[in-house]
């Protein structure tokens, strides 16, 4: 026997709540860099489903912008945007299991690496697929984190350059305090390990043919550190990597530089309810009401990614006007006082993160109040939910 309503369900229901991504803005914001970084290829990042914008439909955005390469943080990434038709060159940038090896070679990934049991390991991989697989040397500058020390990042280049199946295309690192402080002291000291690092490759005859050192901060503040490929990623979605990057940027009288935020996270509301003085809202009871107020229920909680630091800190936004989060943000469920906002019913457009009329939710608010990041703040919304392009 049928069950009744099933045959027709096909998820449409479930976009109640959604992440709408601005083709237009991505597009205005990679326009921004390739302004910026003329003479490099631009690589955007789009691991960590694109900083929670949605892997497949960023990616796509990307290609059609004239993105170079995309940059990911794993192989399974890359195996999903080859099956979705994605034929950008991949660059992954995180680990990379010995069980990985054959589909690095079969896809034609780049792959980091710092170890000689990988590079052994991708050259069995090229040899059995008759391919060379192109390699990233990861050169470790003081973030310690990937990476080896310059001079044996030149002896792994040296051991590479003489194994079949690989070939050292490029040497990269990462900053470690480029985004938290306007003192680059540090920063500057790593891109003089970095140099270091190229010139010892350069000396033994093996200098790569991309060298990337650049995060978003860095492209945005020093064109010296472009040099052949800049990975692009925070600020790709229209965010600033920090205030500190801002500051920083006003400082180098680069503050014009233009960004637009991608992400609009929506729901509706639920239910609308009166609630009388005296009462309680909420787990914990960590809300009493002062006087008659009315109350939304909304259909989302911290498990759709909706931050339980939220907790009377926070507002959303419905018809343009400010309803402050009150109770605790539960698993699945969200209330917010709708006393002063007009023309409030069950199924009203709700305005998670970012902007509707005159007011905004900025993810920096968001990781204000949680005492986070605006990076966290994005990437923690729940992949179920669907991303639209608008």
């Amino acid at each position: 026997m049928r069950s009744a309503g099933l045959g027709c369900f096909r998820g449409e229901s479930m976009e109640f709540t959604r992440v709408e991504i601005s083709r237009s803005a991505l597009e205005a914001n990679l326009r921004q860099f390739r302004a910026i970084a003329p003479h490099s290829l631009l690589a955007p990042v789009v691991k960590a489903n694109a900083y929670g914008h949605g892997l497949i439909q960023v990616s796509r955005v990307m290609e059609e912008a004239g993105a170079d390469w995309l940059c990911v943080n794993s192989v399974y990434e890359a195996v999903a945007l080859r099956r979705e038709g994605i034929r950008l060159p991949l660059y992954v940038l995180g680990y990379v299991a010995p069980a990985e090896f054959d589909a690095v070679a079969e896809l034609g990934l780049r792959a980091v690496v710092y170890d000689s049991e990988t590079v052994r390991g991708l050259s069995a991989a090229g040899q059995r697929r008759g391919v060379r697989v192109l390699l990233h040397l990861k050169v470790e500058t003081g973030n310690n984190r990937q990476g080896l020390p310059p001079g044996d990042a030149v002896e792994l280049a040296r051991l590479a350059h003489g194994l079949p199946g690989v070939e050292v295309e490029g040497v990269s690192s990462h900053y470690a305090d480029i985004e938290d402080t306007t003192d680059h002291t540090f920063a500057l000291s790593q891109l003089a390990r970095f140099n270091e690092a190229c010139e010892g490759m350069r000396q033994a005859g093996l200098a790569p043919k991309v060298r990337n050192f650049s995060n978003s901060a860095a492209t945005i503040l020093w064109p010296q550190t472009h040099f052949d490929l800049v990975r692009i990623g925070i600020s790709l979605y229209g965010m600033w990597p920090s205030s500190h990057t801002f500051i920083s940027a006003v400082m180098l009288k680069r503050h014009e530089f233009a960004l637009t935020p991608a992400m609009t996270f929506k729901t509706v509301v639920a239910q609308v309810k009166p609630v009388p003085a005296g009462e309680f809202v909420g787990y914990g009871r960590s809300f009493r009401t002062t006087h008659a107020i009315r109350l939304a229920v909304l259909p989302v909680g911290y498990y759709d990614g909706y931050d339980r630091g939220m907790s009377n800190h926070g507002f959303v936004l419905i018809n343009g006007q400010i309803a402050p989060v009150r109770g605790r943000v539960c698993m699945n469920m969200t209330m917010v006082d709708v006393s002063d906002v007009r023309d409030v019913h069950a199924g009203s457009d709700v305005v998670l993160l970012g902007r509707q009329g005159e007011h905004a939710v900025t993810a920096e608010a968001i990781a204000d109040w949680t005492h986070t990041i605006n990076y966290e703040v994005t990437t923690r919304i729940n992949e179920r939910i669907p991303r639209v392009l608008v």
